[in-house]
């Protein structure tokens, strides 16, 4: 399957048009349920996204957010997603969404994971994903070399989350991480993957055209996702 890059020329259209698709997603999933999920991902690259869809004429009160993965650390950590996303996305009229962390203090980070996945079940599928890639790469917490990799791209599971343990020998992650796995993000009503800079955009491409079962561009292409690829230099 071929997934097109849409261009866009400077960065304020493309993060409007990034949060303009995930805003009518999370429109769809009120208008069928009565309620929406969405999911996003942390990092630099979403934050200008975030801010614009926090001010999405929605009905936010009946909207929950969760994150696509986790740093294994507390919310007061500046490494923490869940900070990243207060911080941005649940402002102004979004701040009526309710969160639902898949960090836990105090547990495990297979525990923590375990109850992110009980927190999530009766929420229903997602409708909005924001999701990133690394320069190497990786969505989610599926990093190359990962002992959880396969486990995290395997589409005959279903949508779950899994506890990720850091990388051997200098390899990524440094840390402990929690993430939803390719199913997850499968059945999703639409996901946006947000991406800056001809070096992501060549990532891309490579890893598009790789082996589903250890590359994660791939294998979200191969599960049918409703992707769509929105990139900006």
């Amino acid at each position: 399957m071929i997934v097109a890059i849409e261009a866009f020329s400077s960065a304020d259209d493309w993060s409007e048009a990034c949060a303009e698709r995930l805003a009518h997603a999370l429109g769809e999933g009120l208008s069928a349920n009565n309620k929406a999920l969405f999911a996003g991902a942390g990092g630099s690259t979403p934050s200008p996204i975030y801010r614009r869809l926090a001010q999405a004429d929605l009905d936010w009160s009946r909207v929950a957010v969760t994150l696509v993965d986790e740093r294994h650390v507390p919310e007061s950590s500046p490494d923490s997603n869940a900070r990243l996303m207060r911080e941005t996305l649940l402002a102004g009229k979004a701040a009526a969404a309710r969160f639902i962390p898949l960090h836990h203090a105090a547990v495990t980070v297979d525990r923590a994971a375990a109850l992110a996945a009980r927190a999530l079940q009766g929420e229903g599928p997602l409708d909005a994903v924001l999701l990133g890639m690394g320069e190497d790469g990786h969505i989610c917490s599926m990093f190359p070399g990962s002992p959880t990799l396969k486990t995290l791209l395997t589409t005959a599971l279903e949508p779950a989350v899994f506890g990720v343990p850091p990388g051997r020998d200098g390899m990524a992650p440094p840390q402990e991480r929690i993430s939803l796995n390719i199913p997850y993000l499968a059945r999703a009503r639409r996901v946006v993957l947000a991406l800056t800079g001809a070096k992501k955009r060549a990532v891309f491409e490579a890893e598009a055209a790789g082996d589903p079962a250890v590359q994660p561009i791939a294998a979200l292409i191969a599960s049918g996702a409703p992707l769509e690829v929105l990139w900006t230099e």
